[in-house]
């Protein structure tokens, strides 16, 4: 636990060899993480937290907003489309086909988190079987699927070949959640982002640029549930 200007903050240090400096995060959560380097030690991480205190605060702030703000009057995001979240009786709410189960009269920090999770354990059932659908053709092989809840990145492919996926691609439209899983799966082919990576993923994933602008036109949109 980090304490600054009477806020408790939960902090986590997660060593990572790979990572070539100190880098701190905040997630939906409220919860710090500390990525410490090869080399690193836990004192000159907390040093590390120290110094960008003020910008943990306020982080910590906008994450505490945006939590206890209710649901944007537009709609949340939900397989690429804004579909508005409809209370259908006492204690139940429907997004779309997903019906979420919600206490009577919960405050918004409640009705946001229990959205949020029901999203969460759709993409926990949905994107590893889609990956393996689009791997089969290909011959690729991977390890296993992990379902992350990340804000800065959209997947990951390690060397022993686990694909990690942000939950929120749940909220993107079909062409994006394939793209990205393209995008991983490719990497086992080639662990980098070289000009033959860029040419084998196009080949396998024509709508990459298409995918590409609808990320950043909508990103900021997404991140608001």
């Amino acid at each position: 636990m980090f304490q600054v200007d009477g806020v408790a903050i939960p902090l986590e240090y997660r060593r990572r060899p790979q990572a070539r400096r100190y880098i701190l995060r905040l997630s939906p959560q409220g919860v710090a993480t500390v990525t410490v380097p090869g080399g690193g030690s836990a004192r000159a991480a907390r040093e590390f937290v120290v110094r960008q205190q003020a910008w943990l605060l306020d982080q910590w702030h906008r994450v505490r907003t945006a939590a206890l703000a209710p649901l944007p009057p537009a709609g949340v995001y939900f397989r690429g489309e804004r579909v508005p979240a409809v209370v259908e009786t006492p204690g139940r709410l429907r997004l779309g086909d997903l019906l979420v189960q919600v206490p009577e009269s919960a405050p918004a920090a409640e009705v946001r988190r229990h959205l949020r999770r029901a999203l969460q354990r759709l993409a926990v059932g949905e994107l590893p079987a889609r990956v393996a659908e689009l791997a089969t053709p290909l011959g690729i092989t991977f390890s296993r699927v992990t379902i992350r809840d990340q804000r800065s990145r959209w997947g990951s492919c390690s060397a022993g070949g686990t694909i990690s996926l942000n939950w929120r691609l749940i909220q993107t439209p079909p062409l994006v959640r394939d793209y990205i899983i393209l995008h991983e799966l490719i990497h086992r082919r080639e662990l980098n982002h070289s000009d033959r990576y860029w040419t084998l993923l196009r080949t396998v994933c024509p709508t990459t640029d298409a995918a590409e602008a609808w990320l950043r036109q909508h990103t900021a949109g997404l991140r608001e549930l």
